[in-house]
């Protein structure tokens, strides 16, 4: 048995990945495939973005989340009057040592939930790019190291709504999926009208995993198997949509991999099959799918879909 087989048997023995889904499920009713999505950008060490109308369940999301991974957490609430040093923090003058002390901001946490960051204006939300991408920060020339594992999640309104700012594309693709919620079944919505209140059920919810355990998960699902086979599938995908829109960059194309693999690991499988690239694929892509001509009014859902959809299953 191989090694990575072996602490897959171990992983599936400890069953927290099931409970993590189950406990997340009696918060947000009847949302099982979005919530699995949620995880597995996660463990595939990406940041998720959550677009949909108010009221829709995006913070419970996020904060159920934190709460059942026994994160360190902190949300910011954007507005449009904010500044980057509202994020990051500031340097304040010391008056007793006659220095410039950094005061961390709330981005120094290990789940940072960014609600609604598209009523910042667009250099506020800039402040979160380096961040993303290197785990750290820069203030006045000094790099400080942001906590290990880091996740952002940020929730965003549709943009016809009021008050909004587009996310720049440098922004977008530093979120590995993008996904919605949507309106609730109606059994679920009568579960929701009649159940406890949602922020009752988080606080009664239990801790399922510590960052230790966390970091062993991401480092279990990035050495997933992906076979050459599968690679040859997943760039297959990744071409159409260069035919189609101005398609996914070599870092997507990174992510969409991690994504999958996550996936697999949550099914409780060693290797990556054709359903896990499709399972992942629209959440993957559908953000990064902008026109020729940097239209943003493409419905990148549907644009992921008739691509996966046209693409030959190995």
């Amino acid at each position: 048995m191989s090694e990575a087989l072996r602490k897959l048997d171990e992983f599936r023995s400890e069953k927290k990945i099931e409970q993590l889904v189950e406990l997340v499920n009696r918060v947000i009713v009847d949302k099982e495939k979005e919530v699995k999505l949620s995880i597995a950008c996660l463990l595939a060490n990406g940041h998720l973005l959550l677009e949909d109308r108010p009221g829709m369940g995006k913070t419970s999301l996020v904060k159920t989340l934190s709460k059942v991974m026994g994160l360190e957490s902190s949300r910011i609430q954007f507005t449009n009057d904010m500044l980057p040093a509202d994020i990051l923090g500031t340097s304040i003058f010391n008056k007793e040592t006659q220095t410039f002390e950094f005061h961390k901001g709330p981005i120094f946490a290990n789940f940072v939930l960014a609600d609604e960051i598209n009523r910042a204006t667009p250099k506020t939300q800039s402040a979160c790019l380096q961040a993303m991408e290197e785990y750290q920060v820069s203030i006045d020339g000094i790099r400080y190291e942001l906590p290990s594992p880091f996740f952002l999640v940020a929730t965003q309104d549709p943009q016809e709504n009021i008050g909004t700012f587009p996310l720049p594309e440098s922004q977008l693709d530093r979120f590995l999926m993008k996904t919605q919620l949507g309106f609730p079944s109606r059994k679920a919505e009568r579960e929701i009208i009649i159940g406890k209140d949602r922020r009752q059920w988080i606080e009664e919810l239990p801790q399922v995993l510590t960052p230790k355990d966390l970091k062993r998960y991401i480092a279990q699902a990035n050495v997933v198997h992906i076979s050459d086979m599968m690679l040859d599938y997943l760039q297959d995908i990744v071409e159409k949509s260069r035919t189609l829109s101005l398609g996914l960059s070599p870092r997507a194309v990174r992510d969409f991999s991690r994504a999958a693999k996550a996936w697999a690991f949550i099914e409780g499988r060693d290797f990556v099959i054709p359903e896990d690239i499709q399972a992942v694929a629209v959440a993957v892509m559908n953000h990064r799918l902008l026109s020729f001509n940097h239209s943003t009014n493409v419905d990148g859902y549907e644009l992921a879909q008739e691509i996966i959809h046209s693409v030959i299953v190995p």
